[in-house]
C-alpha cells in the first residue's frame, strides 16, 4: 500500500496537566478520537519531546506531544454512482440532503445504495479520497440536512458540538390533531425514551429511559393536522416520533409510531436546517434544506380541502 502524505500536530503541555497520562492528554486536550488513538498508539505515531512513547507514558510541563496527522486512504464505504444533492461544502465539511427512502450509512445486512455510499462516489469522482464520517444520523424516511466531516480533527470538534447542544438541528412535521400548544403552552416536551423489549429498532416514552427533551412552535394549523417547528435538546433514536407520539400528536404518515396516510407515504418529517460553528474558522453556519415535495403537496392538499 502506498504510505500516506501526513505532518504533526504539535502541543507544548501546560503546567496544569504534568504527570497525566499521555492517551488521556491526546483525549482532552487534543480531542483525538479513541478510534484514531488507537490507531496512532499501535503505530507508533505519538511522540513525546521526539521519541515514540506507549499510552501510559507520563508527561510534564513544558514537554512537547506530537501525532502524526494521517492522509484518508480509504472511503470506509463502497462508492457508488447516486444522487448526491449538495446543499453546502468546503474543504472541511459537506452538508447533504437526503431524500426518502434512504439509509445515512450502511448498517445490518444493508452495505450498498445508501447516503454515505452515494457520498463516496461523489468524492472519487472528483479524485478525492475522503473517509465518509456522518456527525448524525436520519431515519430512512426522514429527509433533509446531514453533515459530514472531511477529516478526523474536525469530526472531534463537530462531535464535541453535538456533545454540548451547541449544533443545532431544527425540522418540520406535519403532525396529527391540533391543540398541542394547550396541552404543551411552553413548547417544550421532556420525557425519557428507551428501547422496547424484543424490538431492537423501537422506541418508547419510558421512565427508566434516556433524558429526551424536544421543543417546538406552531406554524400553522391546517384543518385536523398541524405543521410544527421543532429543535432537538437531546438527540435520542426516533426522538421527535416518540415524543409526538407521546404527547398525542403522533407524525403524519408514521407507519411505526401512528398510523399510514393517503395524503404521504412516510413519515412527514424533515430535517430543515443545522447550524453549527465551523470547525476551522470557529464563525456560526447555517444550512438549510427546502421543504420535500411530498410534504408541499400534503400541505397544498390539506389547505384545498379545509379551507
Amino acid at each position: 500500500m502506498k504510505k500516506n502524505q501526513n505532518s504533526l500536530k504539535k502541543y507544548i503541555v501546560a503546567d496544569k496537566y504534568g504527570d497525566m497520562a499521555v492517551e488521556d492528554y491526546l483525549k482532552s486536550v487534543m480531542k483525538v478520537s479513541s478510534r484514531n488513538r488507537q490507531r496512532l498508539f499501535r503505530s507508533k505515531n505519538v511522540f513525546v519531546n521526539g521519541r515514540s512513547v506507549h499510552s501510559k507514558q507520563r508527561i510534564k510541563g513544558g514537554d512537547m506531544v506530537a501525532i502524526r496527522l494521517f492522509a484518508d486512504d480509504t472511503f470506509g464505504v463502497k462508492p457508488q454512482i447516486g444522487p448526491v444533492d449538495v446543499l453546502y461544502e468546503d474543504d472541511a465539511v459537506i452538508v447533504l440532503n437526503k431524500p426518502a427512502n434512504m439509509l445515512v450509512h450502511p448498517t445490518g445486512q444493508t452495505d450498498s445504495f445508501t447516503l454515505a455510499n452515494f457520498l463516496a462516489g461523489y468524492f472519487q469522482d472528483k479524485g478525492q479520497t475522503i473517509t465518509i464520517r456522518p456527525l448524525h444520523r436520519l431515519d430512512r424516511d426522514t429527509t433533509g440536512c446531514v453533515l459530514f466531516a472531511k477529516k478526523p480533527e474536525y469530526q472531534t470538534k463537530l462531535e464535541a458540538q453535538l456533545k454540548a447542544n451547541t449544533m443545532h438541528r431544527i425540522y418540520n412535521a406535519i403532525v396529527t390533531g391540533k391543540g398541542i400548544l394547550e396541552e404543551y403552552p411552553d413548547g417544550r416536551i421532556e420525557k425519557n425514551i428507551g428501547k422496547v423489549p424484543g424490538m431492537s429498532n423501537r422506541r418508547r416514552a419510558d421512565d427508566k429511559g434516556q433524558p429526551a427533551v424536544t421543543h417546538f412552535k406552531l406554524v400553522e394549523e391546517i384543518g385536523p393536522n398541524t405543521l410544527l417547528e421543532l429543535w432537538l435538546e437531546t438527540g435520542r433514536t426516533h426522538q421527535i416520533r416518540v415524543h409526538m407520539d407521546f404527547a398525542g400528536h403522533p407524525v403524519l404518515g408514521d407507519k411505526m409510531y401512528g398510523t399510514p396516510s393517503r395524503l404521504i407515504n412516510r413519515q412527514a418529517l424533515h430535517a430543515a436546517a443545522i447550524q453549527f460553528k465551523h470547525p476551522v474558522t470557529g464563525e456560526n453556519v447555517e444550512v438549510t434544506a427546502p421543504m420535500p415535495m411530498d410534504m408541499q403537496e400534503c400541505i397544498e392538499k390539506l389547505t384545498a380541502f379545509w379551507d
